[in-house]
């Protein structure tokens, strides 16, 4: 069940499903009708052999959120059927970005758990004629499933006798045989249209430790078997996957059906009770611009250290998101937006961001800091003093009060707010312009330093005491307000600013015969080592977030350390005179 506030309205057997997206539609009239005894149970099963990813969160807050509005359960199960790929980092991260997310499991499973439960059905499977132990190799058996217009070949070593058929396999359990030499298949129909019902494989030799069962098995289930089995023995109503799956729920429903063939509801059959059989439904998976979701490419980014890690902040992973300040209101927000749909398409990036906005904007207190210091100096204010102003702390947030920054004779500003011969429509700061000081005062440019190169190095400026606080008693307006950080109270900082990761908004879509890195962004992180911040920010502990006025929204990095902070920046704040550039 979920700890985070409901993001919908409580929903019950005789509620009104109007608004509803489909998959809720579908289980208010199980509800509706008691196909499941009113009664919803769902979960998020996650191969343990990755970090998970946004595409991952939208499973998350659907799964869990059904299960909270329903007044069910929701497991975290984790699919632990590949021990080749999988590893204890990965699970501790799993269950760690569940629980971030706002989420609390009410139970976390192992599939492996089942491992023996799957093994005596695979046997009763045998026992019926309905699964066979099978000697072609990978490359013979996808030779000879056919294609879309002709219908597979039967494998030479369908009609093996039952007997033969249970020697081999419990041979093939106790390692008898190498990896591969062997497999179990289900006995379907090599002439379906569908190529998951042409005699898909159970179980593969596969002699690997388990982090969960160590050596008791060399036999591992593949998911299409193991998938249907873990939800039935867990009592699970909906099992809810992506759209991947629609082709593979007949083979979830045959293998169910098959277990169950010679089985009565009060046990008395011959083969004992009918076991539970839950409704696969499938819903379209999550595609973002400029978002790269494969598991197997990200991976390979971490490895080849094209970026600092599965958390680094450009990673779609949320490990990645929350190390770069995302806060988790704001992708349930964004998963509740987007909603359910039964095809697949593609959300614009920005969409999600504004969902963090705003919520960031809501609770974010405001700080000041120049990434890009420029020099300036005040030189009408008395040298050796300072003064402390009223700032404001958040002014979406009232009772988030105010605080106090020191204003003196030499400050910073961002480069780019200066310019010795400003472009048009350019209002900041430059030769003769009078602008504000955020909280502080009007200065007026008098005049520049420049060093040996003829770059600016330093701005004269004089101030108007008469205009503390930002405002003139004579009325006089100006066109520009800029941040700034006194210089003598400053505090050095790493900054680092994030764009998208990958150039092009399907970063898929690559030239032929290229590496599909070829549209990784070159720019994607841009480190400023020379920032300056005001003094309240000295002392700040990882996954603190401010507002850096007119900067954006940034978070304080893990590599923070007592002597020197190291932000990122999650999302940047609209910017006018950015936008007049990139119209040129």
């Amino acid at each position: 069940m979920s700890n985070a506030e409901s993001e919908h309205k409580p929903a019950t057997p005789e509620a009104d499903s109007v608004g509803m997206d489909f998959i809720r539609r579908m289980i208010h009239e199980d509800n509706r009708t008691g196909r499941f005894g009113q009664r919803v149970a769902t979960r998020f099963p996650p191969e343990p052999n990755g970090y998970l990813h946004i595409g991952h969160a939208k499973s998350i807050c659907l799964n869990f959120g059904i299960a909270e509005e329903f007044g069910g359960t929701c497991n975290l199960r984790y699919d632990d059927t590949n021990p080749s790929k999988e590893e204890e980092e990965y699970v501790t991260s799993i269950e760690e970005d569940v629980r971030w997310l706002g989420f609390t499991p009410s139970k976390v499973l192992w599939g492996s758990d089942y491992f023996d439960n799957m093994y005596a059905w695979a046997v009763e499977l045998i026992k019926k004629g309905l699964a066979y132990v099978c000697d072609l190799n990978s490359d013979q058996v996808r030779e000879q499933r056919g294609n879309l217009t002709q219908g597979g070949q039967e494998s030479p070593y369908r009609k093996r006798p039952v007997e033969e058929n249970l020697d081999l396999f419990e041979r093939m359990r106790k390692g008898e045989f190498p990896d591969g030499a062997k497999t179990l298949r289900a006995k379907i129909d090599m002439a379906s249209p569908n190529f998951n019902l042409r005699d898909p494989v159970m179980y593969r030799i596969l002699h690997e430790p388990h982090h969960n069962t160590g050596n008791k098995w060399c036999i591992y289930p593949m998911y299409d078997w193991a998938h249907g089995f873990e939800d039935s023995l867990e009592g699970i109503t909906h099992s809810i996957c992506t759209l991947e799956f629609e082709n593979h729920r007949p083979l979830y429903d045959w293998f169910i059906d098959a277990v169950n063939q010679g089985r009565t509801d009060d046990g008395s059959g011959p083969w004992g009770k009918k076991i539970h059989h839950p409704q696969q439904i499938e819903f379209a998976r999550l595609n973002l611009t400029y978002t790269m979701l494969s598991k197997r490419r990200l991976l390979q980014l971490v490895q080849e250290k094209s970026v600092r890690g599965w958390d680094d902040p450009r990673m779609p992973t949320i490990c990645g998101y929350r190390r770069r300040g995302y806060v988790p209101e704001a992708i349930r927000a964004f998963c509740k937006h987007i909603g359910m749909n039964k095809f697949n398409s593609t959300v614009e990036i920005g969409v999600m961001e504004n969902f963090l906005r705003d919520s960031l904007n809501k609770a974010t207190p405001r700080r000041m800091a120049v990434l890009n210091p420029l020099r300036v100096i005040i030189t009408n204010y008395p040298e050796g003093q300072s003064e402390q102003l009223e700032a404001i702390n958040n002014p979406e947030d009232p009772s988030a009060g105010t605080r106090l920054v020191p204003f003196s004779r030499i400050l910073y500003i961002e480069q780019d707010d200066f310019r010795e011969v400003p472009p048009p429509k350019y209002y900041r700061l430059s030769p003769g312009v009078e602008v504000r000081l955020r909280y502080a005062f009007f200065i007026k440019c008098t005049g520049v330093v420049k060093d040996e190169k003829g770059n600016v190095k330093e701005v004269h400026c004089t101030y108007d005491p008469a205009t503390k606080g930002g405002d003139s008693a004579d009325g006089r307006k100006v066109k520009a307000t800029m941040h700034w950080v006194s210089a003598p109270h400053a505090v050095e900082a790493e900054v680092r600013l994030y764009e998208h990761l990958f150039t092009k908004p399907d970063p898929s879509d690559f030239p032929p015969g290229q590496d599909w890195k070829v549209n990784l962004n070159p720019n994607s992180e841009l480190v400023m080592k020379d920032a300056r911040l005001e003094p309240s920010l000295a002392g700040v502990t990882p996954g603190q977030k401010y507002q850096f006025e007119r900067l954006g929204y940034f978070c304080a990095d893990k590599d923070t350390t007592a002597q020197r902070p190291v932000f990122n920046r999650t999302v940047s704040l609209k910017d006018s005179w950015a936008k007049e550039q990139k119209k040129k």
